[in-house]
């Protein structure tokens, strides 16, 4: 018997004030049997970075033809398209082609510069991708904030993000290790 998803839910209050983005959401996120927490919440926490009204979790780890999320326009033209974790070269070129913008949240420690060194000069010519890496205890921190049901805060400004509970505030650091040209 399969195992199913374990459904959390957020509400997620942002004030984005580099983006003068303000709002409230109500998440519903799916975690994948094979899922940890922490990978759970770097999903989230790159939702609030990129939150806007079209943009949604997609089926990400269930599906190899979506990512964990993403923001299409009205025609259905993918706008941004997100990926947490370590994706291979050829699934971040896919997602190259078929958005107009591609961020990659990447996180794990060694692990995770190992990835990118190997990956990252056939990745160089990709106009339209950033990647993000996320410090281990930054993750790890954030996992600690998972609750079946979450209110949660993001604020972000002059580029810093915390990223809050009623009992807990993760200063949020990490690396740009590319950024569109």
């Amino acid at each position: 018997m399969a195992l199913k998803a374990t459904i959390f839910k957020a509400d997620l209050q942002i004030a984005d004030m580099d983006r003068h983005y303000y709002a409230s959401h109500a998440l519903t996120l799916a975690r994948h049997p094979s899922e940890t927490d922490e990978r759970m919440m770097v999903r989230l926490l790159a939702f609030a970075r990129h939150a806007h009204e079209y943009l949604a979790f997609a089926k990400g780890i269930s599906e190899a033809d979506e990512p964990d999320a993403w923001q299409k326009d009205l025609t259905g033209a993918i706008e941004l398209w997100i990926d947490v974790g370590l994706p291979d070269e050829k699934r971040i070129l896919k997602a190259s082609g078929r958005a107009a913008q591609v961020a990659i949240y990447s996180y794990g420690g060694h692990g995770a510069n190992l990835w990118w060194a190997a990956i990252s000069p056939r990745l160089a010519r990709l106009k339209n991708l950033t990647v993000i890496n996320l410090p281990l205890p930054v993750t790890q921190a954030l996992a600690k904030l998972a609750q079946r049901n979450m209110q949660l805060s993001c604020t972000i400004e002059d580029g810093a993000i915390w990223l809050s509970s009623d009992t807990e505030t993760v200063p949020v650091e990490f690396v740009v290790l590319q950024a569109p040209v």
